[in-house]
């Protein structure tokens, strides 16, 4: 479920001090306003692709810059894995908008 990787994705950003609280991460994360997984959860609604897709290339950059750098190359694997799975959540989305035509 796309709700467990974004809580995934905060709570090792939060783990490592990348982030401090839900409205950093949904703007600097996401690419949304910082009431955004406040309203998914009031809602019980899904996050969208595009801020899953968002995520998962700034956790590919910072993760590959972390690699790169060698000083935190177990965090930057950390976020390529997790980059890794927003990109499979994505692609089995389009699947099955694909399928729904």
């Amino acid at each position: 479920m796309k709700k467990d990787i974004l809580n995934e994705i905060f709570e090792t950003l939060s783990g490592v001090g990348v982030v401090s609280t839900e409205g950093e991460f949904s703007q600097d994360w996401l690419g949304h306003c910082e009431s955004y997984l406040r309203t998914l959860r009031f809602k019980n609604a899904e996050p969208s692709m595009g801020a899953l897709a968002i995520c998962s290339v700034r956790l590919q950059k910072v993760g590959r810059e972390m690699v790169a750098s060698k000083r935190h190359q177990h965090v930057g694997l950390r976020f390529l894995a997790l980059s890794e799975k927003c990109h499979d959540q994505i692609n089995q989305d389009a699947v099955e908008l694909q399928l729904a035509d």
